[in-house]
């Protein structure tokens, strides 16, 4: 069984707080989506109900850290070396059709950098978890990239930008060409589970441009952590704040980098 640190253990448990009223919250979403009552303030107020549960929870284990908060923003802590990055619901169009695809995202930014990560999906009590140096977990297993090679067996993930966003044309574009040669693209609409999904192996790539730092946090660091490799689209490392990133098996990080951006 897999050890985690005091650290892990802090980010699980919060998790788990806010997961429990998440749970409730998307039966509830099923049936108000049904009648068309109310459902997009629904929605934003069991975002910002985890989100305040999260923050309680952490702030206690942690009393010093920073923050970096979908609806609250940045709130600034005692220790300028550590910072909490949460997204309270990573998929809020899933959880507004009733689809059980979404997660809670937990990223600790040591100076700056990724450092440990959590992600939840509570409808699958599916728990990611990395830590610098300790590898990464999919609940008590320990997970890696895949090891596929050649880009034709590959699976790619992406997300797609939806009414209101630009750069749509771009997408499509980079799509159409991995379409082209590989074994397929998925478009699941949670970044968080994505990147947990390369570090699991289930994806053998991701890529995705207009992200928040929240959206990538903890799930760069568990990709890492399984063996993998995160960069900008364009192969930056400044991917938690530029708003693109590319995250693959460390076999095609760089055939898919060139299919991506040529």
């Amino acid at each position: 069984m897999a050890h985690a640190s005091a650290l892990i253990n802090v980010m699980i448990n919060s998790a788990r707080k806010a997961a429990r009223a998440l749970a409730r919250d998307f039966g509830e979403a099923q049936a108000l989506q049904v009648s068309k009552k109310g459902i997009a303030d629904f929605v934003t107020k069991a975002d910002t109900t985890a989100e305040q549960t999260i923050f309680e929870s952490l702030s206690a284990a942690r009393p010093k850290y920073g923050f970096i908060m979908e609806e609250r923003g940045e709130i600034e802590g005692s220790d300028n070396s550590n910072r909490w990055i949460v997204d309270p619901l990573d998929g809020t169009t899933n959880f507004l059709h009733g689809l059980p695809q979404f997660a809670i995202s937990i990223g600790l930014e040591r100076d700056r950098q990724p450092y440990a990560g959590v992600i939840y999906n509570p409808m699958t009590d599916e728990m990611f978890w990395a830590e610098k140096g300790e590898g990464a977990y999919l609940n008590d297993r320990r997970i890696r990239v895949s090891g596929r090679q050649d880009l034709n067996e590959c699976l790619f993930a992406c997300g797609l930008p939806f009414a209101g966003r630009s750069g749509r044309d771009q997408a499509l574009e980079e799509t159409t060409r991995v379409l082209e040669q590989t074994a397929g693209v998925r478009r699941f609409g949670s970044a968080a589970l994505d990147l947990a999904f390369v570090a699991a192996g289930r994806f053998d790539a991701f890529w995705e441009r207009d992200l928040n730092i929240w959206d990538v946090a903890a799930g760069a660091a568990i990709v890492r952590e399984a063996g993998g490799m995160v960069s900008e689209i364009e192969g930056g490392n400044k991917h938690l704040t530029a708003g693109s990133i590319l995250a693959t098996n460390s076999n095609i990080y760089d055939q898919a980098k060139k299919l991506i951006n040529p």
